[in-house]
């Protein structure tokens, strides 16, 4: 993979597209599909509570009513009717009380009927525990459907990861395609847990409370409703705004994270070449960026809430003033009113928290559509089925007028031909960029020829499996790889199978590496991290030629695999693969010659092309490019450089 160095892109094309929120909010929805039954259960407890919840202010109202009949009815004189004391009010010319009086239910010379009263309170408190038990139910399997999700977009992302191409890797910094894997992942799971209940909540709150504020009264409810437009426009207006700089906002977590681990695993560097302030400027410039775009995303967005409430607040005066005029013509009594207002409250609430919500739903798709444009990026071609295989591996190795180009344009390697044959030990030597690494990368397969074919054993590698081409082959790179856990445990990661100690052991010591663990204060039961703490740069290429012996490959690689060893480690090494190297196939990248005298061919590659090949000695005394690489080494001639 490209280094700080290396061949990359900072960010990659796709980021630079604008964000398609319809589109990838719909993916989005797409992927809780195989939680169809859970999200159908939960809705429907769901649309039950918020049923029995919706209920409440009704039955509530109820009670009110009661109550001011109580208090009306024992003011009368007992003994008449209420239409008596109605006709009578109006006689005296209190008509407008008397229409008031009109919608309530009253009794002359009959109090509160507590009994009524007690039995509706009852039954309001048993609607609504049963409205926050079902709703219990409903966060509970909203929960399940969400992590079940997220579980399976985690794995999809790893899953694509393995798939794709090292091209992919190449064009992209690292920390840019774990911001992806970890940061929008993580934003999507968030975003999701605290908006997908609380959505359907509130889209069936709003839903259910107009049901019953059009059975209240149709006037009331088209006074309440005159503020939706007003509602709608600020979301919209306010949504647009925002949605620009949430995907801003992503893009740029990015990109800082990239630098921060570019680095944090080049400090040594940074520090060697005086660098910090560099870098600390680039992060100061990056961290500001990150902080302007979270910052007017935040500030836009956060401007829903105090809009919506100021909506919600106009909507209430609205209906308290119309709801007040009923009351006084006798159209509605106070419980029916004493409902409406409650039943307004609770659809612009719904309403504030669905705009508010706008933030987290714009954040989250911005996130989902960073992870859609990795998990659609362009994978590596299917393995054919079934895929050949040798009947019998033994490491004959043929390049076939094999043409190759990172670019369409930018030939590399044109129309190499070459045959290894088994057990024979190439080295491959050159200038930087000669094309030395790319031919053992076409070998394993981490690219694909444009032009000619590549053998093993007389069968078309693009013919076979990765995995089964493979495991045949073992590599050591210059960079070497451990991860987090004992000495023995990054040992037997070259091992298809279960090892036992005493194979890791011996694959130590076959490596020269026994003596070194032997003096940690473990041993092999030695825990290192990642960044390999405790041992040396040598010691940690010792513990991957380890790994190596232990894979028992029958094609070895070795990319500049001694290059962070001492001369006397080198030596040993060397004897070492001379062992391991009998009845096997090895391909040696190196810039020390002293590494490759011994190899059985040599191979001299300039611009993709091999313009020498023989053995050492043939090699020196042919006066070509090779004496001239050996001289520049141990004679300290003078590179002549065209």
């Amino acid at each position: 993979m490209a280094g700080p160095g290396g061949r990359m892109m900072a960010g990659g094309g796709p980021d630079q597209r604008s964000m398609d929120f319809k589109g990838s909010g719909k993916r989005l929805l797409a992927q809780f599909k195989p939680e169809k039954t859970t999200m159908f259960a939960m809705i429907a407890c769901a649309v039950v509570s918020v049923g029995l919840s919706v209920l409440g202010p009704k039955i509530l109202g109820r009670a009110t009513d009661l109550v001011f009949a109580g208090i009306v009815g024992r003011q009368m004189r007992p003994g008449t009717s209420k239409a008596q004391v109605l006709e009578g009010m109006r006689a005296r010319g209190d008509s407008g009380v008397a229409d008031m009086l009109s919608g309530i239910d009253f009794t002359p010379g009959k109090g509160i009927d507590f009994g009524a009263v007690g039995s509706v309170l009852g039954f309001a408190l048993c609607t609504f525990l049963g409205a926050g038990l079902l709703m219990a139910v409903t966060t509970r399997l909203s929960n399940r459907a969400l992590n079940r999700t997220v579980y399976r977009m985690r794995e999809d992302i790893q899953a694509k990861l393995s798939r794709l191409p090292l091209s992919y890797f190449d064009k992209r910094q690292r920390g840019e395609v774990l911001s992806r894997a970890t940061n929008d992942i993580d934003n999507i799971g968030q975003t999701l847990q605290q908006t997908m209940g609380q959505l359907i909540n509130s889209l069936l709150t709003i839903i259910g409370v107009l049901v019953m504020m059009f059975w209240i009264s149709p006037l009331l409810a088209l006074v309440a409703l005159i503020t939706v437009p007003l509602s709608f426009v600020i979301a919209t207006r306010v949504g647009k705004r925002s949605q620009p700089q949430f995907v801003q906002q992503w893009k740029t977590t990015g990109k800082l994270n990239a630098h921060i681990e570019e680095m944090y695993t080049g400090h040594t560097l940074v520090k060697v070449f005086g660098r910090q302030e560099e870098s600390a400027k680039a992060f100061a410039e990056q961290n500001d960026a990150l902080y302007e775009a979270g910052f007017k995303a935040q500030f836009n967005s956060g401007m829903m809430q105090p809009l919506m409430f100021f909506v919600s607040n106009l909507n209430y005066v609205l209906v308290a003033v119309v709801g007040g005029l009923r009351v006084a013509s006798g159209s509605l009594s106070i419980g029916d009113v004493q409902a409406f207002i409650q039943y307004s409250r609770q659809f612009s609430m719904p309403l504030t928290q669905v705009a508010s919500m706008a933030n987290l739903v714009q954040s989250g798709v911005a996130s989902a559509e960073r992870i859609f444009e990795l998990l659609d990026a362009d994978e590596q071609g299917a393995d054919p089925v079934p895929g050949e295989k040798p009947d019998l591996l033994r490491g004959l190795v043929e390049f076939e007028h094999v043409s190759f180009r990172y670019e369409e344009d930018k030939p590399l390697i044109e129309d190499l031909s070459l045959a290894v044959e088994p057990g024979h030990t190439v080295a491959i030597v050159g200038p930087t960029g000669a094309g030395k690494t790319t031919l053992v990368n076409l070998l394993l397969r981490f690219y694909e020829v444009t032009g000619g074919r590549i053998t093993l054993d007389g069968v078309d590698i693009a013919k076979m499996a990765r995995d089964e081409l493979r495991s045949g082959i073992g590599m050591v790179l210059q960079d070497t790889w451990l991860f987090g856990g004992s000495i023995a445990d990054n040992i037997a990661y070259g091992a298809a199978k279960d090892v036992t100690r005493a194979e890791i052991e011996e694959a130590a010591r076959a490596a020269h590496a026994d003596r070194f663990i032997r003096t940690l204060p473990e041993g092999y039961d030695t825990v290192i991290d990642d960044e390999g703490s405790g041992v040396s740069a040598g010691e940690k290429q010792l513990i991957t030629i380890a790994r190596a012996f232990l894979s028992d490959p029958v094609i070895l690689v070795l990319d500049e695999a001694t290059s962070s060893v001492d001369t006397r480690t080198e030596v040993l090494i060397q004897k070492a693969m001379a062992r391991l190297a009998h009845g096997r196939t090895s391909f040696v990248i190196a810039h020390r010659l002293s590494t490759i005298r011994d190899a059985d061919t040599i191979l001299v590659m300039e611009n993709g092309a091999i313009v020498e090949q023989g053995r050492h000695d043939v090699l020196v005394a042919s006066g070509g490019a090779y004496q001239r690489l050996y001289e520049a080494q141990f004679a300290q001639a003078v590179v002549e450089v065209e």
